[in-house]
């Protein structure tokens, strides 16, 4: 029985040993790319089905391998060596290859940070970001968006308005251009292609809150709606107004109205009161939990970069123009008109343009 075992072990390991010397491992030509055929496909950590997935690429997405055994393909995934089945890889034609990266075009990022995301629209998940001035290569484009070539080997996408061509960007601006420039940044801003409803609170014959001077809150709403507007309109954003002047609008009627215009974002601008006066700050509301809460902090992050006023950060407020919207919506409350500190900053111009700024930048970081 001993002798039978011993044969069996002798065999067996006879075996592994003719297969490791006699199987040949083919080495890739010289980083040979390869194009994944599969709709997904597993990167493994060795040469086989049962060792573990370190990562999955998608279909078309192409890798370079250095070498081939058993039926894999030993590329490099996040700087580390992984294994991929061959019967699922096109190998590209070098000559072609070649042809394709030459006549690629070069992007540029014009803003900071830049959410790459996974496809091309805002409902895709965000797997990166980017900065100012950074260069990809543009690989396709599609509704707006731009596929590119990111540094792990992976691809995503950027929101095209966000990125320039590189060689619009080296050309010589000379006088005779520089309108066409400056319209052209106004037309293709960060917001193009959205619709955002200012809803300035109050109105006609509500007030709205009271300062201890005497003004009101329905007067500041509606004269900073109008700098917000101006600013989401450079932007390049579609801007809906729920009100122009100084009359009165239910708030059933304000949500009609920015429904009715395939709002992406509505954002209702109030004014806090408050019977001790010590009380100060400025806050954004949502009402659900999600989209609602995310654009929120989002508003909250940016205007807290711009104002001089303190943050009392992001709040679930059960208001009617939240509640009842079916649109993506937010409320801000942009300072006490009962604190004097935060009156005397509500009154300036510089105010006004802050909050502005703020706004646009966090629909920014919201949408991209």
């Amino acid at each position: 029985m001993k002798n039978i075992r011993f044969f069996t072990f002798t065999l067996g390991t006879s075996i592994l040993l003719f297969l490791f010397l006699f199987i040949p491992v083919g080495h890739a030509e010289s980083g040979q790319t390869y194009e994944i055929g599969a709709s997904s496909l597993n990167l493994r950590s060795s040469p086989s089905h049962s060792s573990e997935i370190i990562g999955q690429l998608a279909e078309g997405e192409q890798i370079v391998a250095f070498q081939e055994a058993f039926g894999w393909v030993q590329t490099y995934f996040d700087g580390e060596e992984a294994w991929v089945a061959s019967q699922f890889l096109v190998p590209v034609d070098k000559e072609s290859q070649t042809q394709a990266t030459a006549s690629s075009e070069m992007i540029t990022v014009t803003s900071t940070d830049v959410r790459v995301r996974t496809g091309p629209g805002t409902e895709y998940s965000v797997i990166g970001y980017t900065t100012k001035d950074d260069t990809y290569t543009l690989l396709e484009t599609t509704n707006n968006w731009h596929k590119v070539a990111l540094d792990n080997g992976k691809t995503g996408w950027i929101a095209a308005w966000l990125t320039n061509p590189v060689s619009s960007q080296a050309a010589p601006q000379t006088e005779t251009n520089n309108s066409a420039v400056a319209a052209e940044e106004t037309t293709n801003g960060s917001l193009a292609g959205y619709n955002i409803a200012i809803d300035p609170g109050h109105g006609g014959k509500d007030p709205g809150s009271t300062a201890f001077d005497g003004s009101l809150e329905k007067d500041y709403t509606l004269s900073i709606a109008s700098t917000i507007a101006k600013k989401l309109q450079n932007a390049g954003a579609t801007v809906i107004q729920t009100r122009t002047s100084d009359y009165f609008v239910s708030l059933k009627d304000r949500v009609n109205l920015s429904e009715s215009h395939n709002t992406n974002a509505f954002i209702s601008l109030h004014y806090n009161a408050y019977p001790i006066m010590t009380v100060n700050g400025f806050s954004t509301h949502f009402y659900s939990n999600g989209n609602d809460r995310i654009l929120a902090q989002d508003i909250q992050a940016a205007l807290a970069k711009y104002l001089p006023l303190k943050s009392r950060g992001v709040m679930r407020g059960d208001y009617h123009v939240l509640r009842e919207n079916s649109d993506l919506a937010v409320l801000v409350e942009l300072g006490f008109l009962t604190n004097p500190n935060d009156l005397a900053a509500i009154q300036t111009a510089d105010y006004k343009n802050a909050v502005a700024d703020g706004i646009v930048e966090g629909l920014m970081d919201y949408f991209h």
